[in-house]
């Protein structure tokens, strides 16, 4: 039955990779957004397939840009929990959205450095980046949500011995910049709770139905 369900995950990313990795962005006068893997830019319809060991980090960075002056959050989402961690990034867990006023014709740069646990050893599994912009201001509206799969790795059974970063390692030059988002955060408009992207609902019911014939 495991192997079933990987073979309907991947058949579902495939379509899902289909709807979103090739349609073009119909709000480019609202923003864009430059995705890297590993410090590689990618290009808009490229999903980086790759083979990682337990515990082995990655990063996924993506630069976000809005031409009006709005409210982004921002989210690492994957199916269900636990099947990924995160090293260091503007959130501590997937599955949370973290939260700023992105200034008119201003770039944000978000960026994680993420690591897959054992729970899906021997089997593939996605992990999404998911996004809204809100207006601001009382009454601001909710202009867009929406996410993408940003990379799908294989996970193998081998353990990763190589030296893991921690959020120490990163240079003073970051600190400011936290800073400000969480001066930001704090002063900025309430916004409605983004909702999860069709994407990271469609991944979750097929969690679910795994779930249910293993019951």
């Amino acid at each position: 039955m495991k192997l079933f369900f990987k073979i309907l995950l991947l058949t579902l990313g495939l379509i899902i990779f289909t709807e979103v990795g090739t349609a073009s962005n119909p709000y480019g006068d609202i923003y864009e957004y430059d995705l890297y893997f590993n410090g590689k830019l990618l290009d808009v319809n490229e999903v980086p397939h790759l083979t990682l060991k337990i515990g082995e980090p990655f990063k996924v960075r993506v630069d976000f840009t809005v031409y009006e002056r709005y409210y982004v959050s921002t989210m690492i989402s994957e199916i269900g929990k636990g099947n990924f961690v995160i090293i260091d990034g503007p959130t501590k867990r997937t599955n949370d959205y973290c939260g700023k006023v992105i200034e008119k014709n201003s770039t944000e740069i978000f960026e994680w450095t993420v690591a897959p646990t054992k729970n899906w050893a021997g089997g593939s599994l996605p992990i999404d980046f998911v996004y809204q912009i809100d207006e601001l201001g009382a009454g601001g509206k909710t202009l867009v949500n929406s996410g993408f799969t940003i990379a799908y790795p294989s996970i193998s059974n081998e353990y990763y011995e190589g030296e893991t970063p921690t959020s120490e390692q990163h240079t003073s030059e970051d600190q400011p910049t936290q800073e400000q988002s969480t001066s930001e955060n704090s002063s900025s408009p309430t916004a409605s709770a983004p909702a999860f992207s069709l994407v990271t609902a469609i991944l979750a019911l097929a969690l679910a139905f795994f779930r249910f014939f293993h019951q």
